[in-house]
Parts: C-alpha cells; sequence; structure tokens
C-alpha cells in the first residue's frame, strides 16, 4: 500500500501564502493612499494595533506595470530582514537578502521533494508556509528595491511587517516545536530469521 503523500500541502501552501501577501499589499498601499499625503493609517484595535502604509515620494517612479499598481507613488521599503535587519545598507542589503531569498526558496523546494518530507504533515506545512513567506518578499526585493510593510503593533512599538513576515514566523515557530516535541520513530527491528531445518538423512 503507496504512504500518502503531504507534498501537495507544502506547495498549496506557499501558493496560498505568496498570493495572501501580495494581495494584501498592494490593497492596502491602495486603500490607504491619499493625495499629497505620504503615510497612510487605519486603527484596527485602537492603541493597540493598525494598518500603517508609508510612500516615497523621493524613490525614482518605475515603468513596471507591477510596481505601477502599487499606486501613483512608490512605496516605502524595508531594505534589510525580519526587524529591518541590515536595513541601513539598502541596496546592498537588499542585495544579499534577495540572495538569500533565491537559496532558501531552492532548499525548501528540494527539501520538499524529499520522500521522507512529504510524509510529515506538520514538516510539509511548516515549510509551506516558509516557503510562501520567502517568495513573498523575494518578490518585492525584485520589483519594489525593498520589501512593503504594513502591519503595525504600536502598543509595544513593534517594527512594521506583513503577512510573508507572518507566514515566515510561524513557519519557523513549526519547525522549532518539531525539533524539540516531536516524537522520532524507532526504527523497526527487523523480522526474525526463520529456523534453518536440518536435511533429512
Amino acid at each position: 500500500m503507496p504512504t500518502r503523500s503531504y507534498r501537495w500541502l507544502l506547495f498549496t501552501l506557499a501558493v496560498f501564502g505568496f498570493a495572501a501577501d501580495q494581495a494584501s499589499k498592494y490593497g492596502m498601499f491602495n486603500w490607504l493612499y491619499a493625495p499629497g499625503q505620504f503615510v497612510g493609517k487605519r486603527d484596527v484595535v485602537p492603541g493597540a494595533f493598525m494598518f500603517l502604509v508609508q510612500y516615497d515620494p523621493s524613490a525614482p517612479a518605475s515603468d513596471c506595470p507591477l510596481a505601477k499598481w502599487n499606486g501613483p507613488v512608490p512605496p516605502r521599503v524595508n531594505h534589510g530582514a525580519l526587524f529591518s535587519l541590515g536595513g541601513q545598507f539598502k541596496a546592498d542589503a537588499n542585495k544579499v537578502f534577495g540572495t538569500v531569498s533565491v537559496l532558501a526558496a531552492l532548499g525548501i523546494s528540494l527539501w520538499g521533494l524529499r520522500r521522507a518530507t512529504g510524509r510529515d504533515k506538520w514538516l510539509c506545512v511548516a515549510l509551506g508556509l516558509i516557503l510562501g513567506g520567502t517568495v513573498g518578499n523575494l518578490f518585492d526585493r525584485v520589483v519594489f528595491g525593498g520589501v512593503r510593510d504594513f502591519l503595525y503593533f504600536y502598543l509595544i512599538d513593534w517594527p512594521v511587517f506583513n503577512v510573508a513576515d507572518s507566514c515566515l514566523v510561524v513557519g519557523a515557530g513549526l519547525l522549532l516545536v518539531q525539533a524539540v516535541f516531536g516524537k522520532k520513530k524507532e526504527p523497526e527491528a527487523p523480522a526474525p530469521e526463520p529456523p534453518v531445518t536440518p536435511p533429512a538423512a
């Protein structure tokens, strides 16, 4: 009987995560744009959480349709990684983290193609979320020269983040939980060999 594979779950979650990330970014930057204003806000939980988009009128306009869909003013982007790590280096940081994202996406895809990975449901879920988040932010780095963010927990002054970042954090958390609490299957003991009957005299 063939072993059930959850590989479809990995790649479905990756596509869904990428689509949700891009739809939310394009939607928020268009919805909260107001002519003449370079910051758009909408409280979700007053005093705690808001949607926050920022625009950069000094950034050069792009002829790329994928960039134009974001609105008439280029977005202000994070050139660094999660929590703005390395963002002060701008274009160089974007190239470095873009390269890391490409390598990570390729590595996760190859990992997902392994037979043992396909049999592990929660590993596939974790890798699918990480892959979706990685590709979502990679898209931004290629098209916008950095990552668009709009989710802001200002109650604790948390760095502004996005749906792709959320997928990455949740996926990495699931991997950590599996590594710490996951049960490792004991190798099956080989079946005892039948006793050899001596030939009759």
